[in-house]
């Protein structure tokens, strides 16, 4: 007899009461400085719930892994989430964070805290440093990545953080008197009006073909992605479905889509990008706050480009020796594939099992690089500006 299915709100619950305490303890433990709390920046979106994970793998105590859940109440009888009882919308997730758990505990202790610090973004203090730890925080990344897209994730965050600063300090009040700044991006669950039938042509829209000659650079990197916006969601049928289905979760993997076919399509060799209407954006003309943007923008393009290379010379050996039939998923194959369904999707579990995934995690980190990078263009001013007019006209593409 199969176990209840535990509600999706039951395990929310959990998971941000876990957050809070994971980032309280981040906070005592100097991996996180509260100014960070505070401002919410960097990717703390991304950093904050695998720390979550990471705390929850060093606790776990079962085999298989399962998720021990706070208690409600004192009374309540103790709950842990397992593969019987995850709900469906979760199990990717869970299986992803179950194959981490035995590696995370095999670490010596100064391994897992280099592992915790290179979640945070931070250098590792060990010496020579374990293999296996930079997959382990790919793992953990990509699945904090998929948690910080979902809409009801977003809306508690702020709270989450606004927590973990008041923790510890007299009265409950945070110490540094100001409260956390982060802001949910726009909703995206309005759809185009009824009977609407706007559409994003594949050539420059009227917005985009008035944009003047001096346009800040800003302006002309958000024009260009919102773009490659249309172009993606025109040859990506499941992306249309989760339009309908998920449309937070669909608009983020179509603005990492858009992040990957401009890096691959419009940078040029010196790290210039080809905008709209041909015109051409150097990194030396980019202000201070956005070249970071730009430099990852052309890094990403080379990286898939390196990518690409090396699939095809292994191809090319399996091929030379008659292995045809063993030619491993081409990694940046497999990269859009968690883009476009996210890590532990049906496939991805598939090849788990099958011993296929990879064992470094490249393709983990490369998708992982492209969806915080689509994250952290989200919360930029001049994209915020212009995400709910942008996403009413992408939402109505093939409608």
């Amino acid at each position: 007899m199969s176990e209840d299915k535990l509600t999706e709100q039951y395990i929310q619950d959990a998971f941000h009461r876990y957050l809070r305490s994971s980032l309280t303890q981040a906070k005592i433990e100097k991996l996180v400085d509260p100014e960070i709390l505070a401002s919410a920046e960097g990717d703390l979106m991304i950093t904050g719930p695998a720390l979550c994970l990471y705390f929850a793998a060093l606790r776990c105590t079962t085999n298989p892994p399962s998720v021990p859940l706070p208690r409600t109440s004192k009374t309540a009888v103790p709950m842990e989430l397992a593969e019987g009882n995850c709900p469906e919308s979760f199990l990717g997730f869970l299986s992803v964070w179950a194959t981490t758990v035995p590696r995370i505990q095999a670490l010596a202790p100064q391994h897992q805290h280099d592992l915790a610090r290179i979640i945070c973004n931070l250098q590792p203090i060990s010496s020579p440093l374990d293999n296996s730890i930079g997959g382990l925080a790919a793992d953990l990344r990509a699945v904090a990545i998929e948690i910080s897209q979902r809409r009801s994730f977003q809306n508690r965050y702020a709270d989450d953080l606004q927590a973990a600063l008041d923790a510890g300090a007299p009265g409950g009040a945070s110490t540094l008197k100001v409260k956390a700044s982060f802001v949910p991006p726009p909703s995206y669950e309005m759809a185009s009006p009824t009977g609407s039938t706007m559409s994003l042509p594949r050539s420059p829209s009227p917005a985009l073909s008035i944009l003047p000659d001096d346009a800040p650079a800003i302006e002309l990197i958000r024009e260009t992605l919102y773009a490659a916006l249309a172009d993606v969601l025109e040859r990506s049928k499941p992306l249309h479905d989760m339009m309908q289905r998920d449309p937070s979760r669909a608009y983020f993997a179509a603005v990492s889509f858009a992040i990957l076919d401009v890096a691959t399509t419009s940078v040029t060799s010196e790290g210039s990008v080809v905008g709209v209407l041909g015109r051409e954006l150097t990194l030396a003309e980019c202000p201070p706050p956005l070249k970071p943007f730009m430099s990852e923008l052309a890094a990403i393009g080379r990286k898939a480009r390196e990518m690409e290379e090396e699939d095809t010379e292994t191809a090319m050996q399996y091929a030379q020796r008659g292995d045809e039939a063993d030619i491993p998923l081409p990694r940046l194959e497999r990269a859009r594939a968690m883009i476009e369904g996210g890590v532990g999707n049906r496939a991805d579990r598939e090849r788990e099992r099958d011993g296929r995934r990879s064992v470094e995690g490249r393709a983990v980190e490369f998708s992982n690089r492209v969806n915080a990078l689509g994250l952290g263009i989200t919360k930029l001013k001049a994209f915020r500006e212009r995400q709910n007019e942008v996403f009413k006209v992408l939402s109505s593409i093939g409608a």
